[in-house]
């Protein structure tokens, strides 16, 4: 652990990326003392005598969208929806992705070929396709747009533990285990998985940008989280007509897509480098 911190105090960027990070958390964690206004509450002074929304200032930090509603108030809760989907689906992601790739690659022969075989069948489906036709399958909701990325998304690391897996198993040290009467849930948890959890960390960082990506994605073509929950991507759909008019309303929450998909892809590059044996020593 000490040197992984020794690599983050090294990067300043990955250090802005963990300030933005820890900001955005506490942000959407403490949401309901910070936001001036109920994120639902549509204000009859919230808009314009010609019915547009409120540039910024004023009683309106941020300004206000095409309902009055305060644009800051909806940035913070919206983060909560960002932030629960990004590490609820992509930590279910991480969890089936690595026990799929564990088995294939421990127990090879026709399991591990039927689930390898699916995998790539499952990588052949275009991921934003694969999720808009789930998503148009069920209705949509919080817990179910978390769902969809994560049958998405879980494909990439089931190719990676399985290929780690697979030349673990060949180990003379899983030979001794064999020999000395360790039965396989043993060795699959004792043995194999302790070396993979550097993979694990890895990809559940970066991961989570990928999925807080999606899901703006999915609710700005209107099937992800369902009004009146905040969503940043679903702030922008809602914003369409007004991006010439009211720019505000795309830049912001774009802008916090982008940033904490940056930070998260920041830190997720220091930590491969750190986790990585092959890195070590190298600027």
């Amino acid at each position: 652990m000490a040197y992984v911190w020794k690599r983050f105090r090294r990067d300043p960027f990955a250090l802005a990326g963990i300030a933005i990070i820890v900001l955005v958390t506490l942000s959407a964690f403490a949401a309901p003392l910070i936001a001036p206004f109920d994120p639902a509450e549509q204000f009859f002074d919230g808009l314009t005598l010609q019915g547009a929304p409120l540039a910024p200032g004023g009683n309106f930090l941020l300004g206000t969208d095409l309902l009055g509603r305060d644009l800051f108030s909806r940035l913070l809760y919206g983060a909560r929806t960002s932030l629960i989907i990004g590490i609820v689906a992509n930590g279910a992601a991480v969890l089936v992705g690595t026990t799929l790739g564990v088995i294939a690659g421990y127990f090879q022969g026709w399991i591990g070929a039927a689930i390898m075989r699916f995998t790539d069948l499952m990588m052949a489906f275009p991921a934003l396709l694969l999720a808009i036709a789930l998503a148009a399958i069920f209705t949509p909701s919080l817990w179910i747009v978390a769902m969809v990325i994560a049958l998405v998304n879980w494909v990439q690391i089931a190719r990676v533990v399985y290929a780690e897996t697979t030349s673990l198993a060949a180990r003379d040290y899983i030979e001794a285990a064999h020999a000395l009467g360790a039965n396989w849930p043993r060795i699959l948890l004792f043995h194999i998985v302790p070396h993979l959890i550097p993979t694990m960390l890895v990809w559940a960082t970066l991961g989570i940008a990928t999925t807080v990506l999606l899901e703006a994605t999915l609710s700005f073509l209107g099937i992800g989280v369902r009004p009146p929950t905040p969503s940043w991507g679903g702030i922008i759909f809602e914003s369409q007509s007004y991006f010439l008019s009211a720019p505000w309303l795309v830049f912001f929450p774009g802008l916090a897509i982008m940033a904490l998909a940056l930070a998260f892809n920041l830190v997720g590059d220091v930590l491969r480098d750190a986790l990585d044996p092959t890195q070590r020593g190298r600027t």
